[in-house]
């Protein structure tokens, strides 16, 4: 029986991912999996040609957001996700796009599977939550 803490308590998650540095290869392998995919065209079509400040971006607030350090309110300030991705018309399409890369971006982690699978269920609830707030917002289909 391990005395690791289940995922989701305390820096648990965090630690499964490697710290900030699993995260920064995380990172890196996803966005370079939505250079590389054509079905994930449009999605990157909505970053800078530099991804370096978004890369920043996420691999800091995946940091807060699974327990380890608050880089990004450090760095950034708070954030509200489906405020923060109100600029862009985020569809279903794009949901799922973001959501297979990142999928893929984890199969390439040397995580544990069942931390895997927790990640990816994990980060379906903020992409449900930024889909229905587009939804609200602009009275656009999310299904």
């Amino acid at each position: 029986m391990s005395n690791t803490p289940p995922y989701g308590t305390l820096d648990a998650s965090y630690q499964a991912a490697g710290g900030i540095d699993g995260l920064r290869r995380l990172v890196d392998d996803f966005y370079r999996l939505m250079d590389e995919r054509p079905e994930a065209a449009a999605l990157r079509a909505l970053h800078p040609a530099d991804l370096s400040a978004a890369r920043d971006k996420l691999a800091c607030f995946l940091s807060g957001w699974l327990g380890g350090p608050r880089l990004f309110a450090e760095k950034y300030g708070s954030i509200s996700i489906p405020a923060f991705h109100a600029q862009w018309p985020v569809d279903a399409a794009l949901a799922q796009a973001w959501l297979d890369c990142m999928a893929g971006a984890i199969a390439l982690q040397d995580y544990d599977p069942a931390f895997a699978d927790y990640l990816l269920t994990q980060l379906r609830v903020p992409a449900q939550r930024i889909l229905q707030a587009a939804h609200n917002r602009h009275g656009t289909r999310h299904d």
